[in-house]
């Protein structure tokens, strides 16, 4: 079988969040297929830092950092894509954070905070990349990265679990309004990861125990293991596929 299905040669990703963890992780998978890079953080420094680390291992990566939950910030950044000529073929939703509280403990003003950027941000930015690929003809691909938690819940994490849940619906909502114009929406769920993010969890024994002991795999995953569904969907080899979530969770929810 050929692997041209696979190439990314020619097109351009944007992938949000993608300064350090899964989101650079995925960004240089994508990168590796042929893809130019933009990175996206809201850290200027860190995000051109991760931007000069990928091309110094030869790939075509450059930064463009923004709030991706405010809208003023998300339509500036296209029109410098715009004034720039560069057209955004494949999108990456990842930008995320996690705030863990009781919800009876649960200020609003943090319950909005992780909706905005866990959710709203993928709406706004969904919104502007669609509605360039659809103006081009030639369609595109959005990759929406959910959870675990687009399934089921755990206490503490009631903000992100809401989020995550809508991701999921929100990707077949891309899929139902613009499946016609040749873009593909589709969406990865991992699971629990070893990353920044979740360092203090990796650190936690009973936490740890209770991730080791659940995944059939026996252990986290490792953020490099999110590529092979991130180039896929990205990819030529998923043109018919649309709506669909993908958990790179090593079985997790497969199992009791």
């Amino acid at each position: 079988m050929s692997l041209e299905l696979f190439s990314l040669e020619g097109r351009t990703a944007l992938v949000t969040g993608s300064a350090r963890g899964l989101g650079l992780a995925i960004a240089r998978g994508l990168g590796k297929a042929g893809a130019s890079i933009i990175l996206n953080g809201t850290d200027a420094g860190r995000t051109a830092a991760a931007a000069v680390a990928l091309a110094a291992e030869g790939l075509n990566a450059t930064a463009l950092a923004f709030d991706v939950a405010n809208d003023e910030a998300v339509l500036a950044a296209f029109a410098r894509l715009d004034a720039e000529g560069r057209e955004v073929d494949i999108l990456v939703n990842n930008a995320g954070i996690q705030f863990r509280k009781p919800m009876l403990d649960l200020d609003p003003a943090d319950w909005r905070r992780v909706i905005d950027i866990n959710l709203t941000s993928a709406f706004l930015i969904g919104r502007e990349a669609a509605r360039r690929m659809i103006a081009r003809g030639r369609g595109g691909k959005i990759v929406n990265i959910g959870s675990l938690m687009s399934e089921v819940a755990r206490p503490t994490v009631a903000p992100y679990t809401a989020a995550k849940g809508g991701i999921k619906l929100l990707t077949r909502s891309m899929a139902a309004e613009w499946a016609e114009h040749g873009i593909q929406s589709n969406a990865i769920g991992p699971g629990y990861m070893a990353t920044d993010m979740n360092e203090a969890l990796m650190n936690d024994p009973k936490f740890d125990s209770f991730v080791k002991g659940r995944t059939p795999t026996r252990r986290w995953g490792l953020p490099e293991e999110l590529v092979g569904a991130a180039v896929f969907l990205a990819s030529p080899a998923s043109n018919y596929v649309n709506g669909q979530i993908i958990y790179v969770d090593g079985g997790m929810l497969a199992v009791l």
